[in-house]
């Protein structure tokens, strides 16, 4: 693979800072860091938006993949 997709990238840093405030608000410690983060339902969406965000990044990445398969001619 010669490079990673810029949108995979994108995705997955957005992802993973998705995460970060997802697992402080699960964790409790949501509530030092803004009231927002103190109510579970925030953590929930924040979880649910940060899983998204990474599984949508792997398209871009497996197409990608595809394409450069494609290009070399192997064949599975």
């Amino acid at each position: 693979m010669k490079h990673l997709p810029v949108s995979f990238i994108v995705c997955e840093i957005l992802g993973v800072l998705s995460l970060i405030p997802a697992i402080a608000s699960l964790a409790g410690v949501g509530t030092a860091l803004h009231p927002i983060l103190a109510d579970s339902g925030a953590g929930i969406a924040l979880l649910v938006t940060a899983v998204s965000l990474i599984i949508s990044g792997f398209f871009p990445l497996v197409l990608r993949r595809l394409a450069e398969r494609d290009e070399t001619g192997v064949k599975q």
